[in-house]
């Protein structure tokens, strides 16, 4: 695969039923090492876009190239280098969970020496003959895991991998996740609706409402969209801001203080000098700007585009 290629990559992916598109021309592309974090609401159209990534079901239009391969004539061939997990993990409850993956060995054909691998990688070794119907949540969607990583895949798919965990499961998910691309060369494709998860794992971010792709860039360009300000708490509001507009500089009262557009330290610092000059006294000044949570809203709700 040349390097500028993408190890994913879609192009005008549509799916429509009954003359509804619930998802529309979306183009993805995730690189090579790359946690990619597929974002947006429940009924956003995460699920039905890695069905078709996964060939689960076809596209209505538009193109799938995985490993530079289109999808679609080489489908078993890209599928032998890609696991996943799509929305609960199946298992046999009666079957140990190395039994479980033991029966999904054979199917991939890949050495005996890949359960212990994978077992060891998600951190089930030590449960490995417990049977899986008696595996908390968190250690089942770590066995679906393991399940994924079976075959040594060059891209994992998870979609919602924490859905209905407790915190510690949660921790224990991302902390797996962290790990791939470092330690073991897989690239992740990892969906959620909960922008606090993959804001702590992502590297690139995609997100997705109503079926279309409104922001698709690297978590820190979703940060630089917080539009921060500064805010002047002071002892004379009206005071200090005359001064502001003798100086030039445009600020807004709210109940916090003065309000003004981000500014360099050393122009916060001469501000600040103006007021200490004329005898107003400064009690906090500081950086206040959007959540990437309320971005995040911003965005899913409105249907902008960034």
């Amino acid at each position: 695969m040349d390097e500028h290629q993408y190890i994913l990559e879609t192009r005008q992916l549509t799916k429509t039923y009954r003359k509804t598109d619930v998802v529309k021309n979306v183009n993805l592309c995730i690189q090579e090492g790359e946690i990619y974090g597929f974002l947006g609401p429940n009924g956003a159209g995460k699920t039905t876009t890695i069905r078709m990534l996964l060939g689960l079901i076809n596209p209505t239009k538009g193109e799938t190239r995985i490993f530079g391969k289109d999808l679609k004539s080489n489908r078993l061939d890209i599928l032998r280098n890609v696991g996943s997990l799509v929305e609960s993990p199946s298992y046999y409850p009666h079957l140990t969970g190395e039994e479980n993956l033991e029966a999904i060995r054979k199917i991939l054909n890949v050495p005996k020496s890949n359960i212990d691998d994978v077992l060891e990688m998600v951190r089930l070794t030590k449960m490995a003959d417990k049977k899986a119907g008696e595996y908390s949540l968190g250690m089942k969607q770590r066995l679906g895991i393991a399940a994924a990583l079976l075959g040594y895949p060059k891209l994992v798919i998870l979609d919602e991998p924490t859905n209905g965990l407790d915190p510690a499961g949660i921790l224990e998910i991302r902390e797996l996740i962290l790990r791939l691309p470092s330690d073991y060369g897989i690239t992740v494709m990892i969906s959620s609706h909960l922008l606090s998860e993959i804001e702590q794992v992502a590297t690139q971010v995609g997100i997705i409402a109503n079926g279309e792709m409104l922001f698709q860039d690297a978590i820190g360009e979703l940060r630089s969209k917080a539009d921060t300000k500064i805010v002047f708490s002071t002892s004379d509001t009206d005071g200090a801001l005359d001064i502001f507009s003798r100086e030039g500089v445009e600020a807004v009262k709210t109940q916090r203080g003065l309000m003004i557009e981000d500014r360099t330290d050393m122009e916060i610092s001469r501000l600040a000098r103006k007021l200490f000059e004329n005898e107003i006294d400064i009690f906090r000044i500081y950086d206040e700007s959007k959540s990437l949570e309320d971005i995040f809203l911003d965005i899913t709700k409105g249907g902008e585009t960034l």
